[in-house]
């Protein structure tokens, strides 16, 4: 009757620790998805960055551009050649205000979840070195157990006995 209980008690424990080493690593393994998402979140963050730079880039030089148009128009007395690129420069300055605003968020943005990643991936490494600990300490745990004398039903000792006496007490 002991051993059942005993059984049982060791039994329930090993699921219990399997069971929470389980939880454990799942938790691991959400926070590292987590940290991966972030840091996805933040090179798109980044590639953005560098495309907006390029159009800011371009429009700027589009505008230098229908700049020296205007200026050399007015200045050879063409002023329906001078509407004509102010008509196609406003725009582009509005457009480059635009980018230089979105530029400004971004790079706030990207500010921001660098110390979002940073923070995370901390928590991240020690929520690491804790997990292993404790599996460590489990399967230390474990071994524990394992040395532990084996539950055995007094149904099979008779058993044991029985087939022993038959074969004359020798070993089997």
């Amino acid at each position: 009757m002991y051993n059942l209980i005993y059984s049982g008690v060791v039994g329930g424990v090993v699921e219990s620790l399997e069971e929470r080493s389980l939880v454990l690593k799942q938790y691991l393994r959400e926070a590292e998805l987590e940290v991966n998402r972030k840091r996805a979140r933040l090179e798109a963050v980044r590639e953005d960055d560098k495309r907006l730079a390029e159009t800011l880039r371009r429009r700027e030089d589009e505008i230098r551009a229908l700049d020296e148009d205007v200026t050399l128009a007015l200045q050879s007395g063409k002023d329906d050649l001078a509407r004509f690129a102010i008509k196609r420069l406003l725009p582009r300055r509005a457009e480059v205000k635009a980018l230089a605003t979105r530029i400004v968020e971004r790079a706030a943005e990207g500010r921001a979840l660098v110390g979002r990643v940073e923070e995370q991936q901390q928590r991240l490494d020690a929520l690491r070195a804790r997990v292993r600990a404790e599996l460590a300490r489990e399967t230390a745990g474990d071994e524990a157990l394992s040395w532990a004398e084996p539950a055995v039903a007094d149904e099979e000792i008779e058993l044991e006995l029985m087939r022993r006496r038959e074969s004359g007490g020798g070993a089997s």
